[in-house]
């Protein structure tokens, strides 16, 4: 078996200051709970009519993913939905609360919609917010970064997956995670933009669930995977092959 050699963050920077973790479960609101419940009724009769066990993989990929907009946003489904979001209402009073008082928030989401509907919020209650997608040419996500740290804005909203990586961003004391990834490595990388060499302040990561969505489930799945990472890398360093492509095949690798 190979030999593992790990170092964790605190062993290579101790002197980084402390990362706070917090999940804010949000109710959502009658329509939008009666909108999410109707999608999962459809998919699950859609599902008993199949006969055969092994289904379309892409298709069944999709429906949860259209599950997963609907907790976020129904208009990323619905484009003529008329009513608010919960959890943008509740991201918009939590940022009224941090923003007097000095704090610097990033925001990811892995659905660009998204980012952009809540940059359309925040624009409307007279919010400047730097933001950055996997359009956004290299040359001018170096001039965003450095916009940052001189000081400009207090808010920056990223795609998770244009943010993962090469991005330091220690301005930040904020960091919101407004809808879950099915890897919790992504969200970790992402949340490290801020909590890195040159931070100087307690970074606080939010994570924002939909209560009683399929965002809930995928956030007991990072349980499940963070768990499994440390059960297999504690104490013997040692990996076995068939251990290892499995742990890379959940992505903790």
């Amino acid at each position: 078996s190979p030999f593992l050699l790990r170092r964790e963050k605190r062993d290579v920077a101790p002197e980084l200051p402390a990362r706070i973790e917090v999940t804010q479960l949000v109710a959502l609101g009658p329509s939008e709970q009666a909108l999410y419940d109707a999608a999962v009724s459809d998919l699950r009769m859609r599902l008993a009519q199949r006969r055969e066990l092994d289904l379309d993989r892409i298709a069944l990929l999709a429906e949860i993913t259209r599950l997963r907009q609907l907790a976020c946003h129904p208009r990323l489904v619905l484009a003529d939905w008329p009513h608010a979001s919960s959890k943008l209402r509740h991201l918009l009073d939590t940022l009224a609360e941090l923003l007097p008082r000095g704090h610097r928030a990033l925001l990811f989401s892995q659905f660009v919609g998204h980012l952009q509907l809540v940059q359309q919020a925040l624009a409307s209650r007279g919010h400047t917010c730097l933001y950055l997608d996997g359009s956004t040419p290299e040359r001018q996500r170096a001039q965003l970064v450095e916009r940052w740290q001189s000081g400009e804005g207090s808010l920056f909203l990223i795609s998770l997956k244009a943010g993962g990586t090469g991005l330091h961003l220690p301005g930040a004391d904020y960091v919101f995670h407004l809808d879950p990834w099915w890897n919790p490595a992504a969200e970790d990388q992402a949340s490290d933009r801020a909590h890195r060499i040159g931070q100087h302040r307690p970074v606080t990561i939010v994570r924002l669930l939909a209560q009683g969505t399929v965002e809930e489930q995928v956030a007991a799945l990072h349980v499940e995977k963070r768990e499994l990472a440390q059960a297999l890398l504690q104490e013997t360093g040692a990996l076995s092959w068939d251990t290892r492509e499995l742990a890379a095949y959940l992505g903790l690798l």
